[in-house]
């Protein structure tokens, strides 16, 4: 009797699983809303199956027989409302969450249903809004770059002119025979090498900079010691610091080991210095400290430059900025890239770089992850 029992429910829920399956796979298109009903009939349907043929053949015969067939259609039809309640229910979450989607602002910014949710809806609705967010800053710093070349374009071309202006004017007057003095030639020749350097540094810097935004800056990392690479800077630039009668401070912690490119870091670091020493006037000090704070290798530029407006202070990294009205730079100026170069060298070392008012005049931070010390 068990066995025949076995048999007759397997078979008549394996039927009724197939015709199930079938109507799902002709249905996949729509609305989850059936595909749910579709699912609970076919549990519901699968179950009465079974029921009704055991009890209309096999065990149960009178009235108690009417009994349990009207309990289990009562059962069933219960089911199949749940089912239905359920589905709507569904149909209605995913339709709201459609809707935000759809009515989503201008400004790009996603905010998920503040109703319910099942919980996939609710998964797939923070999963949107994180991705609608990733999408509105990149675009807002694709914006922010393509401000970045117009202004770097505007700039360029106009500091590109300056020199060039000079070069030719320069060449024809010696072609021309109109510096025919031999100082004079000579002051000619001095004057197009320092302008001839000072374009291919341009170059270098525009070339510097193109790689660190096109995200191709490779770093080729080893350990060293920060105190050891500040020193090796602050060589660099003591030329320039003798010409403006500028005096270098510089201090170290002893051991500061840091995991970097050194080449890139040390472009960095003279790029800020460099800064430092053309806009502290003749006479004053620009001090460079490098120091341990936490698990941080911190290194600190600090001017006399007077201070930067407030409002600027921002803008101070960004592509071509001077922080002066004048778009015409000094006769040792550059670009105006160094501080937009030594900012992508530190991200793309995982670090930090700011700058704030400090006394007479600016202090630059750099911050960068100390290496575990063996």
């Amino acid at each position: 009797m068990i066995t025949q029992i076995v048999v007759v429910t397997a078979g008549l829920g394996a039927l009724i699983a197939a015709l199930g399956l079938a109507l799902l796979k002709v249905l996949r298109r729509r609305s989850i809303g059936v595909m749910l009903t579709v699912v609970a009939a076919v549990t519901v349907a699968a179950t009465l199956a079974g029921v009704v043929a055991i009890t209309l053949e096999m065990v149960i015969n009178g009235e108690p027989k009417n009994i349990v067939l009207t309990v289990v259609a009562i059962g069933g039809l219960v089911g199949l409302g749940v089912a239905l309640i359920n589905a709507r229910k569904v149909v209605h979450a995913s339709r709201v969450l459609v809707d935000a989607v759809e009515t989503m602002p201008p400004s790009g910014h996603f905010t998920a249903p503040q109703v319910p949710l099942p919980a996939e809806l609710e998964t797939i609705a923070r999963a949107l809004e994180q991705a609608y967010e990733r999408l509105r800053v990149g675009r807002e710093r694709e914006r922010a770059l393509e401000s970045a070349r117009r202004e770097l374009v505007a700039w360029v071309s106009h500091d590109l002119r300056t020199p060039l202006a000079g070069l030719r004017a320069m060449a024809e007057a010696l072609e021309d025979g109109v510096a025919a003095e031999p100082e004079t030639i000579k002051r000619y020749h001095v004057q197009m090498r320092l302008e001839a350097d000072r374009l291919a540094g341009m170059v270098d810097d525009l070339f510097e900079l193109s790689r660190i935004h096109a995200g191709s800056l490779r770093l080729n990392r080893a350990r060293v010691g920060l105190g050891d690479l500040l020193a090796d800077a602050l060589a660099g630039v003591e030329p320039l610091a003798a010409v403006k009668h500028v005096r270098l401070q510089g201090e170290a912690d002893p051991a500061l080991p840091v995991d970097v490119d050194a080449d890139q870091l040390s472009r960095a670091v003279r790029n800020l210095v460099v800064n430092a020493i053309r806009h502290t006037p003749a006479g004053g000090v620009v001090r460079v400290r490098a120091i341990e704070t936490g698990d941080r290798a911190t290194l600190a530029v600090l001017d006399e430059c007077g201070g930067i407006p407030e409002d600027d202070l921002p803008r101070v990294f960004d592509v071509a900025f001077r922080g002066e009205a004048a778009r015409t730079p000094g006769p040792d100026g550059g670009a105006g890239l160094g501080l937009a170069i030594a900012k992508g060298v530190i991200e793309a070392h995982e670090g930090e770089i700011g700058v704030v008012n400090d006394g007479p005049g600016c202090r630059f931070e750099i911050r960068l992850p100390l290496a575990v010390r063996t």
